[in-house]
């Protein structure tokens, strides 16, 4: 039952029934506080801000974002398929491609106007020659230290890196016609070994003395066989 002040216990709840004093009202029950964090309950793990998956280490499992730096990691596969390296490639966040460079290279081209000098200068022995309807440009990177010119033989065990050998045949050409050789400080020379109809360079009619090197610029032509001229690109550049 109410107490008043006085300590009177009274059946009113607002006035004493014995002094008639205003009996205060009980005080209010203090509101339940938020239960404490469980520490079986952690906060969630933070996500990649790139395709959501949970974080479980430094780098995204799904796309190898990077938390630590802030860096999005791809895979590209490396050159040499016969090492089988994967390396991670970083790549800028802001979406801009990375500067790549190309291997110095020949273009290999049946060319007419080489084709009917040759036929100009045979005369009468060049009856059973005749310029080929259909053949492809084909571009081949110089790499290592030497790139050889010729046909392919399997009984000699030559494979030259550029051979004239595929259809449709060059018969002007020798198995080791010409080879490119490499400098120390990236120049390439020329140099045929003593192949049978010999090599010009850049419409030139007097062929380059055997074995000797001949230096070789951007844009060089080199002529070999019957009809078969190959242009030189020596500075490296976007493919």
């Amino acid at each position: 039952m109410p107490v008043c002040p006085n300590g009177h216990t009274s059946a009113d709840g607002r006035y004493c029934d014995v002094c008639g004093d205003a009996i205060p009202a009980p005080p209010s029950a203090p509101a339940p506080s938020a239960p404490a964090p469980s520490a079986a309950d952690p906060a969630e793990p933070p996500v990649c801000p790139h395709c959501g998956t949970p974080r479980s280490g430094r780098f995204c499992e799904a796309d190898g974002y990077d938390f630590d730096t802030g860096t999005l990691y791809t895979v590209e596969l490396s050159i040499d398929r016969a090492a089988r390296a994967v390396p991670l490639v970083p790549q800028p966040r802001t979406g801009s491609a990375p500067a790549v460079s190309s291997w110095p290279s020949a273009l290999v081209a049946a060319d007419r106007a080489y084709f009917d000098a040759v036929l100009a200068e045979m005369g009468p022995d060049a009856a059973g020659l005749t310029f080929p309807p259909y053949c492809p440009e084909r571009r081949v990177p110089l790499r290592g230290g030497q790139v050889r010119i010729g046909r392919r033989s399997a009984s000699r065990g030559l494979l030259p890196e550029i051979d004239l050998g595929a259809p449709p045949e060059d018969p002007g050409v020798s198995h080791l016609h010409a080879v490119l050789l490499a400098q120390p400080d990236g120049s390439w020379n020329l140099v045929d070994p003593g192949s049978t109809n010999g090599t010009t360079v850049n419409g030139g009619t007097e062929p380059i003395p055997v074995n000797v090197p001949v230096p070789m610029r951007d844009g060089d032509r080199i002529h070999v066989g019957a009809w078969t001229t190959i242009t030189l690109s020596l500075q490296e550049g976007p493919p």
